[in-house]
């Protein structure tokens, strides 16, 4: 196949560029920082009572993210069946990047703690909106980009990503540092919540030029008769069967799902890890995250500029032994050590886009040739959002039984490991089918 022009190219990664405002604004910076200084009793201590039983706040946010996820790993295969069986993946883009723009703005009216149900509401509505979208946008790409194109693409597209996100990410910075811009002031919490609304504005908007551009997807040609809720999970298990006779993409999704159960943790959770654990300011932790975008523009390219000498499974095993490493070096980080926070945060920038784009091109390539490619990244995505379940889930509940953060970051390191690992059989696979 030939790689899509130009202007389809580009339009597929501008949704990278509308959407990962949500990841830095939401689900980076801004508000778990302010979740975890709204969601507070009325002492200002950090547990608060949801569904009838006490939390800490930093778990509670955990588990809500966990439990969002959750919803899109069930969800997702039953959308995908039908986006491949009709061909509408554009619509499916849109009714989530909808949901999750929509349910953004609506934090803007969550700005004290007797409103915590509309905040956890909104906030999982809003990752389920950003999830179950990417579900139909990663499918996109082996239908828009040639194999050999994919790994350049895929960088372009998290590129854009972190460059949009950036330029919102500025712009709200200066409602945050200068209230009184917007009529408010250092007690106020208008500042803050007026970036949630602007992210589901900025997110909706530029969704809408991305769908323009993309091309209508073509029917799988299927009949799958009434069965529709059913049909999705079928579509799994074909893929599940097939994955017996694809063995080397077999052992890539097995070291993907316990390295990327590691990042995603990572990445969710470390504003809480540096405000409520390691007391970095707020002011710091923005400037920290807002690094680890910037250097993860140049990270996504270099990384897949390395790819392309050594291989993608050994560029692969790279970036998890960073990722040890720099687990270890954040449990390790004394309280309020600013400046080892910010050499932390450029070195998780560097790796954080390239592994992501990298694994996402990787498997794309290591697909068979297929039309039901929206099945396959089903799969894909599938075993993403079960993988930060698990992640979510053990770092809030390792908080809650031993207090401290410190052992759940610790605790990654297992899931790195075991990712670490399966690579490695992955690259022997690789090698011996190629004897």
């Amino acid at each position: 196949m030939q790689t899509a022009s130009k202007k389809i190219i580009n339009g597929w990664a501008m949704y990278d560029w509308a959407n990962s405002v949500y990841n830095l604004v939401i689900t980076s910076t801004i508000f778990p920082a302010y979740f975890e200084f709204i969601a507070r009793d009325d002492a200002g201590n950090v547990y608060v009572t949801f569904l009838g039983r006490e939390y800490i706040n930093t778990s509670l946010y955990t588990y809500s993210l966990a439990f969002a996820f959750l919803i899109v790993a069930i969800i997702s295969p039953i959308l995908s069946s039908i986006a491949d069986l009709r061909g509408n993946k554009k619509s499916f883009m849109q009714f989530f990047l909808t949901i999750g723009s929509i349910a953004c703005a609506l934090l803007f009216f969550f700005n004290d703690s007797h409103q915590l149900y509309l905040g956890i509401t909104c906030m999982i509505i809003a990752c389920i909106g950003f999830w179950g979208s990417l579900v139909f946008y990663n499918s996109f790409l082996p239908e828009i980009a040639a194999p050999q194109d994919r790994d350049h693409v895929s960088a372009k597209g998290f590129a854009m990503g972190y460059i949009g996100s950036v330029i919102l990410q500025i712009v709200c910075f200066v409602f945050v540092f200068k209230p009184e811009l917007i009529g408010g002031d250092t007690h106020s919490t208008i500042q803050f919540r007026l970036s949630f609304l602007l992210v589901g504005i900025w997110w909706w908007s530029f969704g809408q030029f991305s769908l323009s551009r993309l091309p209508k997807s073509m029917p799988s040609g299927g009949n799958y008769g009434n069965n529709i809720i059913t049909n999705g999970y079928k579509e799994l298990l074909k893929v599940w069967v097939q994955l017996k006779e694809l063995s080397v993409l077999k052992r890539f999704l097995f070291s993907f799902f316990f390295y990327n159960m590691g990042v995603q943790t990572v990445m969710l959770a470390a504003t809480l890890y540096g405000k409520s654990e390691l007391k970095i300011p707020t002011s710091n932790l923005i400037i920290a995250i807002l690094i680890i975008q910037i250097i993860a523009i140049p990270g996504a390219f270099l990384i897949s500029k390395l790819s392309s000498l050594i291989g993608n499974i050994k560029a692969l095993i790279i970036c998890v032994v960073i990722w040890i490493s720099l687990c270890f070096a954040g449990y390790k980080m004394p309280i309020g050590g600013i400046t080892q926070f910010y050499a932390l945060a450029i070195m998780v920038g560097f790796v954080m886009g390239g592994i992501q784009s990298l694994s996402r091109s990787t498997y794309s390539k290591l697909m068979p040739d297929t039309k039901d490619t929206t099945s396959f990244f089903s799969f894909f995505d599938v075993t993403e959002k079960i993988a930060i379940v698990i992640g979510m889930f053990s770092f809030g509940i390792i908080t809650e039984l031993t207090g401290s953060q410190r052992n759940s970051v610790l605790a990654l390191v297992l899931f790195f490991a075991i990712g670490l690992l399966g690579l490695f059989l992955t690259l022997k696979k690789q090698i011996n089918l190629t004897k």
